[in-house]
């Protein structure tokens, strides 16, 4: 019969690989005032960015704590100035508080650039020189830790490094999470 028509094939998605605190933008068109920014909204979470020399270990476990800890109030991000791989020993680091950062990568600043945050976080001494200024920040803080990617020895005793770094970066966040002028 001429009115027949086949059935069109369902295209073909590509999964897009995105960073697990991504949030899509808030819609601000009910806004009443335009000086608003998705920060200043009630609902809308505190955007952390954590930056660090390769986005590797100390950038990585803050982001990941701060996903763990922060709940809903909080976005976590992490950025390097530039990237590398996730090391191994932060990964296993994190597990030991039933933190999965697997699924994590290192990143560059260079996607975060034209993004707006609450809060900017250094996390160690040549990223704060790197970047002393961060255009899309409301407010910049440094927290210097160790490098624990620096440690030598035999794997338990890096992995007690990374641990302990792990530790003194868990200390600050649970700070940060506790405040109320962020938000």
């Amino acid at each position: 019969m001429g009115g027949d028509v086949a059935p069109r094939a369902a295209p073909r998605l590509t999964p897009v690989r995105r960073d697990p605190g991504y949030h899509p933008p808030v819609d601000t068109s009910d806004r009443t005032s335009a000086a608003e920014t998705p920060g200043d909204a009630p609902w809308a979470p505190v955007r952390v960015l954590f930056i660090c020399t390769h986005n590797s270990a100390r950038s990585q476990m803050a982001e990941g704590l701060l996903r763990a800890r922060g709940g809903d109030g909080f976005a976590a991000f992490s950025a390097g100035t530039e990237a590398t791989e996730v090391r191994p020993l932060a990964i296993r680091a994190m597990d030991d508080l039933g933190i999965d950062i697997r699924d994590q990568w290192s990143k560059t600043l260079h996607g975060y650039l034209a993004e707006p945050f609450d809060l900017v976080v250094t996390v160690c001494d040549s990223a704060r020189e790197a970047c002393p200024v961060f255009s899309g920040a409301r407010r910049m803080e440094h927290w210097s830790f160790d490098d624990p990617s620096a440690a030598t020895g035999s794997d338990e005793g890096r992995l007690a490094v990374y641990r302990r770094v792990r530790d003194e970066i868990a200390t600050r966040v649970d700070a940060l999470v506790a405040r109320e002028d962020l938000r």
